[in-house]
């Protein structure tokens, strides 16, 4: 197949799952955030899609580790954003489901953009974040088992989460 041919098909894949996504958040005003906030570079997954098969994925948080320690994803793996190291990945192997996640989607696209450089094949952002997750009633976890409370990263940003306890 011609390389143009190839690009062309991968850059509608992810305009295709982009607007897919885009009409799974269920504020309106958040998804126009969303719409403008985030590039859309990388493939995004709505979260109805990944929770509905979660065991088969490794989430990635790319959160700060006090956001992490408050609650995640169950088994989520932290990797972070602004100290993060490719090297924490070493043992994952490259077509492994991945699906990257922060609180709304900002960070983790920045970091699913550097996997997929790094030649990880299987790679998406949740599209929303950890608060969308939970938005639509889905679980998060800290070390002693299921909460409610979720790090809502500040007063601005922390508008996006409708559900849950939050803490700053």
């Amino acid at each position: 197949m011609p390389i143009q041919r190839i690009k062309i098909l991968s850059l509608a894949g992810l305009v295709f799952s982009s607007l897919a996504c885009s009409g799974q958040v269920k504020s309106g005003a958040y998804r126009a955030m969303l719409k403008t906030l985030l590039d859309h570079s990388v493939p995004e997954v709505q979260v109805q899609q990944v929770a509905a098969d979660s065991a088969a994925t490794l989430f990635l948080d790319a959160r700060e580790p006090k956001e992490f320690e408050v609650s995640h994803i169950q088994g989520a793996m932290h990797v972070g954003y602004d100290h993060f190291d490719m090297t924490q990945l070493s043992d994952i192997q490259k077509d492994t489901n991945i699906v990257v996640y922060c609180s709304v989607g900002y960070r983790s696209e920045k970091i699913a953009e550097k996997l997929l450089a790094a030649g990880y094949k299987n790679v998406s952002n949740l599209y929303g974040g950890i608060f969308e997750w939970v938005n639509q009633g889905h679980p998060v976890h800290d070390e002693k088992g299921q909460t409610n409370e979720v790090h809502a990263y500040s007063k601005t940003w922390g508008i996006w989460l409708r559900k849950g306890k939050k803490r700053y």
